[in-house]
């Protein structure tokens, strides 16, 4: 018994030796750890912005155009216009080649009641015989943080042309499952529906109407 005793202690010693060493090496702070992964991080950046940058087709399938009024100053109600289409080109390296182009389709309107969307599309309001499309061109761009865009362009609604600047952010590019390179953006802005002489169901509806533009699209 005494001689395996001699023989577990030397073990058990080196054991010991083997856990003190390692438990006093220090830990893995995360911020050790992110700055570890920040040299890949900044290598991989040139290479997304390189395959972010070009033009591009808008996916109307998977893009999404909402709008939010308020009635009767008590609850917003939402509506859409199921039909997009339009071009626009990202370059994260120079914001001042992005452009957009966008229309919305004023007979696709769809607030989910079809005597609603007739009114809507009637005279009173969108004008869709006379006015068929909603359309954002823009003129200029420039970085606002991150990957936001402050955009300037002409917004186009019941044929009156207004100046709009709005923030779009960058929400996202990748490869989709037939290869194709895809980006994603988003912008939501406030617009008053008496600039663009659309003055029916004041009392009734606000002026103000918010717009959430949110679009996919398919490189070139």
């Amino acid at each position: 018994m005494k001689s395996a005793i001699r023989l577990l202690v030397p073990g058990v010693l080196a054991l010991i030796a083997l856990t003190a060493a390692w438990a006093a090496q220090p830990a893995a702070t995360p911020a050790a750890a992110a700055a570890a992964d920040e040299p890949a991080k900044k290598a991989d950046e040139p290479a997304k912005a390189a395959d972010l940058a070009g033009s591009y087709k808008v996916d109307g399938v998977h893009s999404s155009n909402v709008f939010r009024i308020k009635h009767l100053d008590t609850a917003y109600f939402y509506g859409r216009f199921n039909d997009c289409d339009g071009e626009f080109t990202l370059d994260a390296a120079d914001p001042d080649k992005c452009r957009f182009d966008i229309r919305l389709k004023v007979v696709s309107v769809d607030t989910a009641n079809s005597g609603r969307d007739d009114h809507l599309r009637s005279e009173e309001y969108f004008d869709a015989e006379k006015h068929p499309y909603i359309t954002f061109k823009s003129k200029s761009a420039k970085k606002a943080g991150g990957s936001a865009l402050e955009v300037s362009g002409d917004l186009t609604l019941r044929g009156v042309t207004k100046p709009l600047t709005a923030t779009v952010e960058l929400t996202g590019s990748g490869k989709g499952f037939r290869g194709e390179f895809r980006a994603g953006w988003e912008t939501t802005f406030t617009i008053k529906r008496s600039d663009f002489g659309m003055t029916a169901g004041q009392g009734a509806l606000s002026d103000d109407v918010r717009i959430t533009i949110s679009v996919e699209g398919i490189k070139s």
